[in-house]
């Protein structure tokens, strides 16, 4: 059997911050009510909760392809 790990708002926001150096617990509940643009979320009741795997992809599609300028920043973003 798999063992699922779900993670409190603020776990999910230490578990961002401490892996890809952003994210945080405001900024999960700010996505979270505004809709769209925010890890896949799942809840307990009124509890939300995170599954590391969904942050990890939500946290990997907001980096960047590697760039040389911050002029090509606005080329695109990596798929």
């Amino acid at each position: 059997m798999h063992h699922v790990q779900y993670l409190r708002r603020k776990q999910a926001g230490a578990y961002l911050k401490d892996k890809f150096g952003f994210g945080s617990e405001k900024t999960l509940a700010k996505l979270a009510s505004i809709g769209g643009g925010g890890p896949e979320i799942f809840y307990a009741g009124r509890l939300p909760l995170y599954v590391p795997e969904k942050l990890d992809a939500w946290a990997q599609g907001r980096i960047s392809a590697p760039v040389h300028s911050t002029s090509q920043r606005s080329v695109g973003r990596a798929k």
